[in-house]
């Protein structure tokens, strides 16, 4: 469940809510699988494209101890259970915060199978700090190439009585780690953060900026643009609650479906610029539940410019216009069916620039 997340703002936050209606987005444990691609048959020949049609994946049968942890698995003191059923080659463990490249299935106790990147045809990366508890537990005791079985209870998952879409009871993954990363230190927090000094340019909305590295482009993005950016964002007492520079992957994202104060300071930026915004709570999220209140404080360097792709009329994805794979608040995405590693939080998707 790419929106389900331990922390509520990931990096969607940026996204208003009609990005809902979205494409797929980026791997993640719950992520649906990429649209297919292929050319269409040509004309004459419907007959035998539809026998040549790739045939979905099946299901992966349970393990045959699905329903309760053996008695030689080890349990945490949490009560996590977990069996290792390939050893690893690597020596080094992956730290809470680290980014993981895991390949996974996942079943209920009664053997439903209810997600699987093997199953989707490809691993799954993201912060390891923003699953279920038992999954950000369980892989920190694995090494790389190390494949691990797990029985998490219900309380490091999603519960005895989840938000709609999501398993409930005890869970059983199996996992094997296929790579980790740990991610740079988060930004140092801005001296000014907790007001705009004199310097800073005060716009009509009551937004400040100040340019901290002038860019080399010439052209300013527009609200039809896509942006792909690094960003960092401050409540103003210094609190960092969303950063893609931690996450370790910069953020592409729709201007038109950002918080107004987002919206209102990039387009004044060039490609290779860094700028500080000062957004005042009317132009970020005043009143919206879960969601940082109060002033807040955006260094954001603009990476690149496109244009949204255009879709024929009566395409699925022309309005409104499919969003992109690997924005930052992307919640993960904003697929609530999604289900996998991803704990349900209360606001969801909910990074740093969603608006209402």
């Amino acid at each position: 469940m790419h929106k389900l997340l331990t922390v509520a703002f990931l990096a969607t936050a940026l996204l208003l809510p009609a990005c809902n209606k979205s494409a797929p987005k980026e791997n993640h444990p719950a992520a649906p699988p990429a649209p297919s691609a292929e050319p269409a048959a040509k004309a004459g020949t419907a007959a035998t494209a539809e026998a040549e049609k790739p045939k979905a994946a099946e299901d992966i049968p349970a393990p045959a101890d699905v329903a309760a942890p053996p008695k030689d698995a080890q349990t945490t003191k949490d009560g996590l259970a977990s069996k290792v059923l390939e050893k690893g080659t690597g020596t080094e463990h992956p730290t809470e915060n680290a980014i993981v490249t895991v390949d996974y299935s996942g079943w209920t106790t009664d053997g439903k199978m209810f997600d699987s990147s093997v199953k989707r045809g490809r691993p799954a990366t993201f912060p390891l700090n923003r699953v279920i508890p038992g999954w950000t537990e369980g892989v920190q005791l694995m090494v790389k190439g190390e494949q691990r079985r797990f029985w998490i209870p219900a309380a490091l998952a999603y519960g005895d009585n989840p938000r709609p879409g999501a398993p409930k009871g005890m869970l059983v993954f199996d996992v094997k780690l296929i790579d980790f990363k740990e991610p740079p230190p988060p930004p140092p927090v801005p001296k000014d953060v907790a007001k705009p000094p004199k310097d800073a340019k005060k716009m009509k909305d009551g937004l400040y900026s100040k340019v901290l590295e002038k860019g080399t482009g010439k052209e300013h993005p527009t609200k039809d643009d896509l942006v792909t950016v690094d960003y960092t964002g401050w409540t103003t007492d210094g609190n960092m609650f969303d950063s893609s520079i931690t996450r370790g992957k910069p953020a592409t994202i729709p201007l038109s479906r950002v918080i107004p104060g987002w919206a209102e300071g990039v387009e004044q930026m060039v490609v290779g610029e860094t700028r500080r915004l000062w957004i005042p709570e009317e132009l970020a999220y005043k009143g919206r539940p879960g969601a940082p209140q109060g002033m807040l404080v955006f260094d954001i360097k603009l990476l690149n410019i496109q244009k949204m792709p255009q879709m024929p009329a009566g395409h699925p994805g022309a309005a409104p216009a499919a969003e992109p794979t690997d924005h930052p608040t992307a919640a993960p995405h904003d697929d609530t069916s999604d289900k996998g590693a991803d704990k349900a939080s209360d606001s969801t998707s909910d990074s740093a620039a969603d608006g209402e």
